[in-house]
C-alpha cells in the first residue's frame, strides 16, 4: 500500500491469567494508508477495542508485527513505545476526555506538553489545531461551557496537536445527537484528506460508512471487508 502509516500483520492477542485463557484476536492483518479512513465494526466483545488498543501501542500483541509511520515497533522498549504514542498517534474517545479546569485551548495546549513541547511554539500550535476544527472562537472556553459537538472537535484537535501519522478514535459519534455526529464525521473527512492522516473508527454507527473508504468487520478476532 503507498503511503502506509500503520500496519498490523497477523496479530494475534491472548489473555491468561492462569485459569482461563481467551483468543481475543485471531491472525489479523489490516494496513492503513495516508489519508484513509477505515471503519471498524463488530459487535461487543468481537476484539475491536483490543485491536485499536495494539494499533496505539498501549498493549503488545501475543504474536504478530505491528508498525507504524513505517517503524516496527514490536521491538522497541517501553520508553520507546511511549515515544510512538506521543508523536504518531492520536486518540479521540467517545467522552472527550478534557480536563474540566483547563480552557480548550489548555487542554490542547497539555497534551503538547506531554510530546515535549513547551511554551510559546506549544501555545501557537494548539491554537492552530483549533482552528484547524473551526473553534478559535473557542478557545477560552472551559469544558461546561462548550457543547457536545464543540467538546468533541476539541478533543479531535488535541489528537491533531503535534502532526501524527495516524488517529485512532473510540466510537467518537455515540455520545452526539445524528445531526451533530455528521458533523464530526465530516470532519474527519476533510482532516484525512487535506492532512494525510490515516484514520481508524471503532463504531457502531452506521453513518461512519458514509465517509470511509474502506469498511472492515471484526467477528470472533478475526477481520473480513465489508461491502
Amino acid at each position: 500500500m503507498p503511503n502506509e502509516v500503520l500496519s498490523v500483520q497477523n496479530v494475534s492477542k491472548v489473555f491468561d491469567d492462569g485459569a482461563q485463557r481467551v483468543e481475543v484476536l485471531r491472525g489479523v492483518t489490516l494496513q492503513v494508508g495516508g489519508g484513509e479512513i477505515v471503519a471498524l465494526e463488530g459487535p461487543s466483545g468481537s476484539g475491536k477495542t483490543t485491536l485499536l488498543s495494539i494499533m496505539g501501542c498501549i498493549l503488545t500483541p501475543s504474536s504478530g508485527d505491528v508498525s507504524v509511520a513505517g517503524r516496527a515497533v514490536d521491538l522497541q522498549s517501553p520508553s520507546e513505545l511511549r515515544n510512538v504514542r506521543r508523536t504518531q498517534i492520536g486518540f479521540v474517545f467517545q467522552q472527550f476526555n478534557l480536563f474540566p479546569a483547563l480552557t480548550a485551548l489548555e487542554n490542547v495546549e497539555y497534551a503538547l506538553n506531554v510530546k515535549g513541547h513547551r511554551g510559546k511554539k506549544a501555545r501557537e500550535e494548539a491554537r492552530r489545531a483549533l482552528a484547524t476544527v473551526g473553534l478559535s472562537d473557542r478557545e477560552h472556553f472551559l469544558p461546561r461551557d462548550l457543547s457536545g459537538g464543540q467538546k468533541q472537535r476539541v478533543a479531535i484537535a488535541r489528537a491533531l496537536a503535534g502532526t501524527p501519522s495516524v488517529i485512532l478514535a473510540d466510537e467518537p459519534t455515540a455520545s452526539l445527537d445524528s445531526a451533530v455526529g455528521e458533523q464530526i464525521l465530516d470532519l474527519f473527512r476533510d482532516l484525512s484528506r487535506r492532512e494525510g492522516k490515516g484514520v481508524v473508527i471503532v463504531t457502531h454507527d452506521p453513518k461512519v460508512r458514509r465517509i470511509a473508504d474502506r469498511v472492515v468487520g471484526i467477528h470472533d478476532g478475526r477481520l473480513d471487508e465489508a461491502a
